[in-house]
């Protein structure tokens, strides 16, 4: 919810800050969202009660509805780039620099995927650290990032269960040759039926393979 308040100053500033129906639609919306959420507006509420006592959140008082925006980096002591980055991070889960920079195009226009990833470095060195790399996962060229906003990430099944490089594509290779082994076995055996049919054929008919093999 943190992050559609950021998302949202940015890409609808019309109707910013949030009333709780809008948010809740923003938290909820099926787009640009992973994983999608089902939230009550009593559960939105509560959530905003919790951003407040962190006061990372507060609620406007100029409106007879009740409307919220954020105070992220300012809380934080971050500049916009980083906080563009928290947000996608927040909205679409763990993503390689190079997704990040291709999402948070509306929040920030990075020049390139190694800008993103500078700011996501300082993000990571900071005391607590904000974001992590995570271990590159089994036959991705890229490691992820993932927020620590919440606490510890999850690192995805597979991750780091191999070394990079070589020792992945040798790991794919071996599964690859046992396979080839297996069909060696099976197309083998095919052969072995298909020479005793012909030879059970041509005995029947009283022709020698061995003169057909002459002639050929």
């Amino acid at each position: 919810m943190l992050g559609v308040l950021v998302e949202k100053q940015h890409t609808v500033p019309d109707t910013y800050p949030l009333s709780l129906n809008a948010l809740t639609s923003g938290c909820n919306q099926k787009t640009a969202r992973a994983p999608v959420m089902n939230a009550t507006e009593a559960e939105v509420l509560n959530a905003i009660e919790d951003l407040k006592h962190l006061s990372l959140v507060f609620e406007g008082s100029s409106s007879r509805v009740p409307r919220f925006e954020h105070n992220l980096n300012r809380v934080l002591g971050i500049p916009s780039q980083a906080g563009a980055l928290l947000t996608v991070l927040m909205l679409r889960g763990p993503q390689t620099a190079a997704e990040l920079r291709l999402n948070s195009a509306r929040l920030h226009a990075f020049a390139d995927a190694s800008s993103a990833e500078a700011f996501l470095e300082e993000l990571g060195e900071r005391d607590p650290p904000l974001v992590v790399k995570l271990p590159r996962a089994l036959g991705e060229r890229e490691s992820r990032w993932a927020h620590l906003l919440c606490g510890e990430a999850s690192v995805p099944a597979g991750a780091g269960d191999a070394a990079p490089g070589a020792v992945v594509d040798l790991a794919v290779s071996l599964d690859e040759f046992d396979a080839l082994k297996s069909e060696q076995k099976r197309l083998a055996a095919e052969v072995g039926r298909l020479q005793a049919l012909v030879e059970h054929m041509a005995a029947e008919l009283g022709i020698s393979l061995d003169k057909i093999g002459e002639r050929s």
